[in-house]
């Protein structure tokens, strides 16, 4: 299928579940919005037509596809695109680093492996005082 008969394809799945579609222009890609009661998705219309259907695709699987019938293969292109946006979205999350995921065992807490992972990874500098205890080591 061409992309601009995949557009197509969109758009009229977007009119079927009542979603107007606004193309306007500026510096921006897209989405989904909600604007005086009224369920939209504004494209920017200088967007080649291949990322047209992107930005309608994704705006469609955060409105919500279950509940419309759509053809197998817009259906597919549409489920791929929620896909690769929620992927591309987690890319953008702070991740741990290697030492820092390193130091997090994956064994259970108060396991031996989690001891050892613990102290074996601190310094003599960084390593936690002793607690002080009732007795300290005095009679009284």
């Amino acid at each position: 299928m061409k992309e601009e008969e995949l557009l197509l394809e969109i758009e009229q799945a977007a009119q079927d579940m009542n979603l107007r579609i606004r193309y306007e222009k500026g510096d921006f890609d897209g989405g989904y919005c909600i604007l005086r009661d009224e369920n939209i998705i504004v494209v920017n219309k200088k967007l080649a037509p291949i990322r047209k259907c992107s930005v309608i695709a994704q705006a469609l699987g955060e409105y919500g596809i279950d509940q419309v019938y759509m053809k197998p293969i817009v259906r597919t292109y549409v489920e791929d695109e929620i896909v690769r946006a929620k992927a591309a979205a987690g890319k953008n999350v702070v991740r741990r680093t290697d030492a820092a995921a390193e130091a997090v065992p994956s064994e259970t807490p108060g396991s031996d492996a989690t001891a050892a992972a613990e102290g074996a990874s601190a310094t003599p500098e960084e390593a936690p005082a002793p607690e002080a205890s009732a007795n300290d080591g005095t009679d009284a």
